[in-house]
């Protein structure tokens, strides 16, 4: 599976566009860094934007997202 980078928080927290592993579907996958835990969870596109659109992960997705725009 391949998966892109959106977001490497300063924390350690990365953000990856990915797919969902049973569904298939694309989806952020997030995986905290290993004082949260390291668990990797996964949270389909349009819920994530819609669920803090203002945090600069979701900010990155937007922008890549808009780089296949261009053109």
């Amino acid at each position: 599976m391949t998966e892109r980078v959106i977001y490497e928080s300063s924390n350690g927290d990365v953000w990856l566009l990915s797919r969902e592993p049973v569904s298939k579907m694309p989806a952020v996958k997030h995986r905290p860094n290993v004082s949260s835990g390291g668990r990797s969870s996964y949270t389909e596109i349009g819920n994530f934007l819609r669920n803090g659109a203002s945090g600069p992960e979701h900010q990155a997705l937007l922008q890549l997202i808009g780089t296949l725009l261009d053109g």
